[in-house]
């Protein structure tokens, strides 16, 4: 008798691995605080999930259907060789991969799955209704696919510079310089080393480069549900200043003649000698700043100075030696960041300011560094040499390949001979302005392509 009810137990095992496997296991309930966690993460400049859905277009819309159903096939499939101990060399006709469904198809999977309710007459619908009715389908299920998805997934809008924007989808897996790729192909515009992915935070009036090696969806998922943040598409000719000009850094010291006197090749030994060798040698950059501090509006000077590690400076009364150094912050936690009209907002002594905090950081903070500069041009030698100190051999190599893909031959439209964009106008009214629209002079492109992008405004941008 005990042999029959082993076996009975063991087919009824059986019997509830078989019905696993036909895709009827339900999923285990997530905490309420993991789920809306996730439901605030799916998309970024919307007010909500389906309206970036709807902006998608079509064939992006089609993309990320194909792309969530790989990724549900291949989940299911893992399970599923998890459960039974091998991996199925062939595919059941009742676990077809959903990347094999026709995607003209997706409407009717929508709508049956929606419903247990007896499909009502069929109406017959304009063309226009019925392309409508079939893309709100797809939304539909893709709503359902993405909160199933193993690979979290963004849908975000990137401002433009003349105020119109572009609905991309991206996942945790790309980087910024893939979407930079993205962006080339869907505006048309040059693959210049300039082209920049910026977030903006109007509440701190804060602006910071993404760097081309990050995952863009890290630090999006930072950004608080209620953010007024944005992404912004934009030219920033000293993003890779620090490669193109070396000597300005390195050779900080000298006068303007002599820097603007260097040749190339000069430039190319001081990059082989700092950044090709066993370690990366940082500027010695030093100098008088203004430190804002803690919970006061005052600033005060202090002799800050540059080592690879982080800032530091020297106390009152002390000297510039190693041991009478005070560690002000050190890079692995912290971001970079400029700003926008901080002589009005904490009575800077300059407009010359930048921030150093950590991403998760949002609102105003007491763990955020304030430092103010004298004049743009040291702004900018502290900003660089910071970013070539916290990132060192990873920002080089963005710059590298950065470099090979401007080179790369494209038939696309060729915008470099357009202006740069320069710093940011300091005005309280900096929404405002990042929506400004510029038009291009009329001898650069008589007709252009319908995602032609203008040139930057006057007053748009960072210039650091």
């Amino acid at each position: 008798m005990d042999d029959i009810d082993a076996m009975f137990t063991d087919l009824l095992g059986e019997m509830d691995l078989l019905t696993q496997s036909f895709g009827y296991e339900k999923d285990p309930p997530e905490t309420s605080s993991s789920s809306s966690q996730r439901e605030s993460n799916f998309s970024i400049g919307f007010a909500d999930l389906n309206e970036s859905l709807n902006e998608l277009e079509d064939h992006d819309l089609d993309a990320l259907m194909a792309d969530l159903g790989s990724d549900l096939a291949e989940t299911e499939e893992t399970l599923n060789a998890a459960k039974t101990g091998h991996v199925h060399t062939q595919q059941s006709d009742y676990s077809t991969p959903q990347q094999n469904v026709p995607l003209s198809q997706m409407s009717s999977l929508a709508s049956s799955s929606s419903s247990s309710l007896p499909p009502e007459p069929s109406k017959p619908q304009l063309a226009g209704e019925a392309e409508a009715q079939a893309k709100a389908d797809k939304i539909k299920l893709a709503l359902k696919k993405l909160k199933e998805a193993k690979v979290k997934k963004l849908v975000i809008k990137v401002m433009m510079s003349d105020g119109s924007s572009k609905t991309l989808m991206v996942d945790e897996r790309q980087t910024v310089r893939d979407v930079l790729d993205n962006l080339f192909e869907k505006t048309h515009c040059d693959c210049s080393v300039d082209w920049s992915l910026c977030e903006t935070n109007p509440e701190l009036q804060t602006e910071r480069g993404f760097e081309d090696h990050e995952y863009l969806v890290e630090p999006l998922s930072a950004w608080t549900r209620d953010s007024e943040n944005q992404i912004l598409f934009l030219l920033r000719p000293n993003k890779y200043l620090f490669f193109k000009d070396p000597q300005i850094f390195y050779l900080w010291k000298k006068d303007k003649q002599f820097l603007n006197e260097i040749k190339e090749s000069h430039k190319g030994l001081l990059l082989k000698e700092n950044f090709e060798g066993p370690s990366v040698i940082v500027p010695d950059l030093e100098g008088l700043l203004f430190l804002k501090e803690d919970g006061k509006k005052s600033w005060k000077r202090r002799y800050f100075l540059l080592r690879a590690s982080g800032i530091y400076y020297v106390p009152k009364g002390k000297t510039k030696t190693s041991r009478d150094l005070a560690c002000f912050t050190q890079f692995d936690k912290v971001n970079i960041y400029t700003t926008t009209d901080y002589k009005q907002k904490y009575k800077a002594p300059t407009d010359f300011c930048f921030i150093l905090k950590h991403p998760q950081i949002q609102k105003e903070s007491q763990h955020i560094r304030f430092l103010c500069c004298d004049d743009e041009h040291t702004l900018s030698l502290w900003v660089n040499s910071i970013r070539a100190a916290k990132y060192g051999v990873t920002l080089y190599h963005n710059y590298q390949t950065a470099v090979r893909r401007a080179l790369t031959p494209t038939s696309t439209l060729h915008l470099t001979g357009l202006p740069a964009s320069k710093p940011p106008t300091h005005s309280t009214g900096h929404r405002a302005t990042l929506r400004s629209n510029g038009h291009p002079a009329q001898d650069d492109l008589s007709e252009p392509p319908p995602d032609f992008i203008p040139p930057p405004p006057p007053g748009w941008g960072s210039g650091v």
